[in-house]
């Protein structure tokens, strides 16, 4: 009896302790979340309608985080900033040295390469006697020099007569007769000017012409210093569009001394460049412009032919002021022929003689004037961009027989 009342009475227990766990795990079962009370604004904002702001250009500019207000609270956007641009240094303008007397100041360069000549003829004339085989070594000295056959006989007449006249030859006084011979050959009285300033008109109109490899657009670019340097405005056309980067070559001797460069597409009409160059001077007032040509082969009729095409578009707007040939002084008498072919085409004014400080012969000076009938009116001494300069005769003689 009691065995029975003991088991009914751990029942009960058991019984009481699995009511009380079920209990406690049902008051430990969590509540749903309330549901939110405001709209979640971490959300990007919703696309605008068409009309409410303006389109957002291609180039996105950059953007910052700043606070803005929003219903319920604040919350980072995005900020337009415009672009940054960054400035370029302006181009630095060089100052061309003065041209007044740059020849003197080159002279010592000269001499150096072309005194020869004149040691060469002060030797022969200090011999004690001057015979026949005397005079020819003279004769011979000229001819190599690239003086030309009439020219050379001219000078040797003439030196002939005076040191028969004079007797006693000091090399003072054979330095001061070979002098001025040589002077009366150069020419003293030629007008040298290169012509920029018509009276009635503005601006100065220079053509500048010449085959491939003479220098004729770098030359060009020295012109445009002398000119600056002299204290004129410039603009540069850029008419030789055949041969790649020779407009690019021009600008940039421009832009050193602050020259406008009119300039057309690659291979364009280089008459239609020339105009425009001439029409852009006159509108901006500029006083001198400077048309650089194609590199004409001087075989080529056709090209030729275009060039004076270049010619007689410009005229249109005014006459050329000056058309200046430029010569590479050491191709000798094959310049000469150039020259020619070049006076048919279009009526040369000046001369321009560049490498003469190499191994150009100094009499090419008198040749090419003998066969043009126009002056050298500028000179080239050197690859510096201030190595052009006025040609003057008397410093040029002095160059080549010394002091």
């Amino acid at each position: 009896m009691e065995t029975v009342i003991l088991a009914v009475v751990i029942a009960v227990v058991v019984l009481g302790a699995l009511g009380g766990l079920i209990v406690g795990s049902r008051r430990k079962k969590p509540l749903p979340p309330p549901p939110p009370a405001a709209p979640d604004i971490t959300a990007p904002p919703a696309e605008p309608h068409v009309g409410d702001e303006a389109e957002t250009p291609r180039e996105e500019p950059r953007r910052t985080i700043e606070e803005v207000d929003l219903p319920g609270g604040s919350a980072p956007a995005a900020v337009e900033e415009p672009p940054v641009v960054e400035e370029l240094p302006p181009t630095e303008i060089e100052v061309p040295e003065p041209t007044a007397g740059r020849l003197v100041r080159l002279r010592a360069r000269l001499s150096r390469s072309q005194n020869a000549l004149g040691k060469g003829l002060l030797t022969l004339l200090s011999r004690e006697h001057l015979d026949d085989d005397t005079w020819e070594e003279i004769e011979d000295i000229l001819l190599t020099a690239d003086v030309g056959v009439q020219p050379t006989q001219e000078l040797v007449d003439g030196l002939r007569e005076r040191v028969k006249v004079l007797g006693t030859r000091t090399p003072e006084e054979l330095r001061g007769l070979l002098r001025e011979e040589l002077l009366k050959l150069v020419g003293t009285d030629m007008d040298r000017v290169v012509k920029t300033e018509p009276e009635d008109r503005k601006p100065g109109i220079v053509m500048v012409v010449g085959v491939n490899g003479t220098g004729k657009t770098t030359t060009t670019g020295k012109l445009a210093r002398v000119l600056v340097a002299d204290g004129n405005s410039v603009v540069l056309g850029a008419a030789d569009t055949f041969r790649a980067a020779a407009a690019d070559q021009l600008q940039t001797w421009g832009e050193r001394v602050g020259a406008y460069t009119v300039r057309g597409p690659e291979g364009g009409d280089p008459a239609s460049v020339a105009f425009d160059a001439v029409k852009e001077g006159k509108e901006m007032g500029s006083d001198v412009v400077l048309i650089d040509t194609a590199g004409r082969l001087h075989t080529k009729t056709g090209l030729m032919d275009e060039l004076g095409k270049v010619k007689r578009v410009v005229e249109k707007h005014a006459p050329l002021d000056e058309v200046l040939l430029v010569l590479d002084a050491t191709t000798g008498q094959n310049g000469l022929v150039q020259a020619r072919v070049f006076a048919e085409v279009v009526d040369i004014t000046g001369i321009v003689l560049t490498k003469l400080d190499g191994t150009a012969k100094g009499g090419i000076v008198v040749a090419v004037q003998r066969e043009l009938g126009v002056p050298v009116k500028l000179v080239g001494l050197g690859e510096g961009a201030d190595d052009l300069a006025p040609f003057e005769p008397e410093a040029f003689v002095d160059a080549l027989i010394g002091e």
